[in-house]
């Protein structure tokens, strides 16, 4: 018998399908893989050169956070967004995230929030070097961060669901567009607002942020989907 610990394969496992599901993101994030269409196990497995079996568990991954849902015996298709869905969000994300920013005005201190600022310069950063993936993980990081300035975990938990069932359509062509470079400039602005210790502005500033994401999802559904 091996003397190989079965704790030691499920990790190697684990990271396997880890890699799986954060090339799949990547592929959904440049518009390889379009919402409505229904992709097989085995034939993403071959594209990656790995077994089906990372490759279903990763896409298990994706559909618990709304990004894909399984087709019976077929696969998994890439969820679409109508702008309904990407108008409720946007809602939602508004009433929790505006005024918890407004109340982080007034409880944070000048370290906690200049703390942020590196993440909302990898922010910018990612955008002027067209790393998507590192501009969406630098921006909900940033977010989920600042938000749990106001000492409310289940909050934070709440709205980081919500970013990954909104992720952004066809990001890949808003980034062609140089639009994502301002979008991104948007959280060192949010900061500087915040460091004021003005609760009414903080909260115009992230009002007027996420009617720009909003704007963006648009964009990148037209985009993407040619509606």
């Amino acid at each position: 018998m091996s003397d190989l610990k079965p704790r030691n394969l499920i990790s190697v496992q684990e990271r396997l399908r880890d890699q799986v599901a954060h090339a799949l993101r990547a592929a959904l994030i440049s518009g390889e893989l379009r919402p409505g269409v229904v992709y097989s196990a085995p034939a993403l497995a071959a594209d990656f050169g790995v077994s089906a079996t990372p490759v279903r568990e990763a896409m298990l991954d994706l559909a618990r956070e709304g990004l894909v849902e399984a087709v019976r015996n077929k696969g998994f298709r890439v969820t679409e967004l109508s702008e309904r869905d990407l108008d409720e969000y946007t809602e939602i994300r508004a009433l929790i995230e505006v005024p918890t920013v407004g109340r982080v005005a007034g409880v944070a201190t000048a370290e906690q929030l200049e703390a942020l600022r590196p993440q909302a310069q990898a922010i910018v950063a990612a955008a002027r070097k067209h790393d998507l993936i590192g501009y969406l993980e630098a921006d909900r990081q940033f977010h989920l961060d600042l938000l749990a300035l106001a000492g409310n975990t289940r909050l934070v938990e709440t709205v980081g669901d919500l970013r990954k069932r909104s992720r952004l359509y066809g990001l890949n062509r808003l980034d062609q567009r140089g639009e994502l470079v301002s979008s991104a400039e948007e959280h060192l602005e949010l900061l500087d607002v915040l460091l004021t210790g003005d609760a009414k502005a903080a909260e115009e500033c992230m009002t007027r942020h996420l009617g720009h994401v909003r704007h963006l999802w648009a964009q990148g559904e037209q985009g993407s989907v040619g509606r």
